[in-house]
């Protein structure tokens, strides 16, 4: 799933190829990737892309006095083509025909077909639903009172730290390095934490921006399909721990891995694997 560093640095590519780039038509393929139809997709035809920007981990793209504000779900992809996608193109969503011959793509690997765009006045993207609810930006790192408020609920680190209303920018992967960063436990509570821990989570935070920085040295004008994420513990169960050396251990969910460092993290503790306790039931 694109997270905060992997739609930073996709806005970006994405504002440096196409502003200034005329219209030329819109379709939208995908059977429900709309989530809006006033005013309607042809609005856009004759206008100049503008400004390319990220709340959260959606990009929204300006043209003129509109914006297209996308939601890129778990395997979304916004990119720029130098030609157009056929209708029959099963993976394409949402296509912006430029006036140049290039084609701006919103395609979904998969078959879930879960990613969205919706297109509403400029002036209106901070009053979405999906953006006004969102937290404070994990990038740049707010400051510790906020993160302190933000986080003083009794629920566990991992999934809080995910939920957008909460935090806006992090997701699956980021989730392990900042919790690992730290040194906190994934199951560890909100509201239990001290200043001093707070301060911790809000200095691993500064993993978000490390990212974005490696991207900007490593990825051309075109944001491949799968980005070469800086990722030292995520998925990297049974590996050293980069730190200290001890086995790293994971907890599978249905849809999830949830990976950590047992000495750094949980005092030692192996976590119990979901995938057993469910054949054990």
């Amino acid at each position: 799933m694109p997270e905060l560093p992997e739609v930073e640095i996709t806005a970006r590519r994405l504002e440096a190829a196409l502003e200034g780039a005329q219209i030329d038509s819109v379709v939208a393929p995908g059977m429900v990737a709309m989530k809006s139809f006033d005013p309607p997709l042809d609005a856009l035809v004759g206008e100049r892309v503008g400004a390319v920007r990220r709340v959260g981990k959606m990009p929204v793209v300006e043209v003129g006095e509109l914006a297209l504000l996308v939601h890129l779900m778990s395997a979304g992809r916004l990119q720029v083509f130098d030609k157009r996608a056929s209708l029959k193109d099963r993976r394409s969503r949402v296509l912006i025909r430029l006036a140049d011959g290039r084609e701006l793509r919103l395609r979904e690997f998969g078959t879930r077909q879960r990613a969205w765009a919706k297109l509403m006045p400029a002036s209106a993207v901070a009053d979405d639903e999906m953006v006004a609810t969102l937290g404070p930006e994990a990038w740049p790192a707010p400051p510790a009172e906020v993160i302190a408020r933000a986080i003083h609920q009794p629920r566990h680190l991992h999934p809080m730290l995910r939920d957008q209303r909460v935090i806006a920018g992090i997701g699956r992967s980021w989730v392990d390095e900042i919790l690992w960063e730290a040194g906190l436990s994934p199951f560890k509570r909100g509201s239990d934490l001290g200043d001093d821990e707070v301060e911790r989570l809000g200095a691993a935070l500064s993993l978000l921006g490390g990212a974005i920085d490696h991207y900007e040295e490593v990825i051309g004008d075109t944001v491949p399909d799968k980005l070469p994420m800086p990722l030292r513990v995520h998925r990297r169960q049974g590996e050293p721990c980069p730190r200290c050396g001890a086995t790293l251990e994971a907890v599978h969910y249905a849809e999830y891995v949830m990976t950590y460092c047992p000495d750094e993290q949980t005092e030692g503790r192996v976590l119990k694997d979901r995938r057993l306790s469910r054949l054990l039931k």
